[in-house]
């Protein structure tokens, strides 16, 4: 099952204790309580703990509370050079791997928001290398694309990111690109690229009451 999170500060939802990797942002305050869904619209704990696979780390869950470990760290796996784009799992040519790349560099340019996409098939991950990597920040979106748990589909969103797109949008955008019928009829690449591009689109609309009704 796929998942969708918020980050705080940016903060995946693990109750009233972080994980080691989240970094401490400045942002500015908002009643909104914090974010964990996955694209069955569920919200609670254990999909947090989906995420934190997802990248890596291993959960233990209590009462009311859930204890995140580094399971996963491999700088080693990371690029040497910065690209919004990791492909651990080969599942993109390279000619898909600049298209998309293009893709999310415009999309920082016109917006400010920050599209990173990792592709992998866990454990083989860098895991939390990536968080200083990429200087993951409130403005961040973190995509793991990992076929592991089904929906291939994860998504761990910045605190400012939730404040100006509908939370539902995430879960819809997971449930239409990123089931297993989906993905495997398309492969997943396919949905990789339809999930980047419902993104861009979506962060592209004017910030209102009505923006990303609809994944495109």
């Amino acid at each position: 099952m796929a998942a969708c999170h918020l980050l705080s500060s940016p903060s995946l939802i693990v109750p009233n204790r972080l994980p080691s990797f989240i970094p401490k942002v400045q942002f500015r305050p908002t009643t909104r309580k914090p974010l964990s869904v996955t694209a069955a619209g569920f919200f609670g704990s254990k999909s947090a703990g989906s995420f934190l696979l997802a990248l890596g780390v291993s959960i233990s869950v209590g009462v009311g509370i859930a204890e995140a470990r580094v399971g996963v760290n491999k700088p080693e796996l990371l690029p040497k050079e910065f690209t919004p784009v990791i492909d651990v799992a080969g599942f993109l040519s390279d000619g898909q791997e600049k298209r998309l790349s293009q893709e999310i560099g415009n999309l920082e340019k016109d917006t400010g928001y920050k599209l990173r996409l990792l592709a992998q098939n866990y454990p083989e991950t860098p895991g939390l290398a990536v968080k200083e990597y990429w200087n993951v920040d409130d403005r961040t979106i973190v995509f793991v694309a990992d076929p592991t748990f089904g929906n291939i589909l994860n998504f761990n969103v910045g605190a400012s990111v939730d404040l100006d797109i509908p939370r539902s949008f995430w879960s819809r955008l997971a449930g239409k690109y990123g089931n297993m019928f989906y993905w495997k009829e398309k492969g997943e690449d396919g949905s990789i690229e339809a999930a980047v591009m419902a993104i861009s689109s979506c962060l592209r609309e004017p910030v209102g009451a009505n923006n990303c009704t609809e994944v495109k």
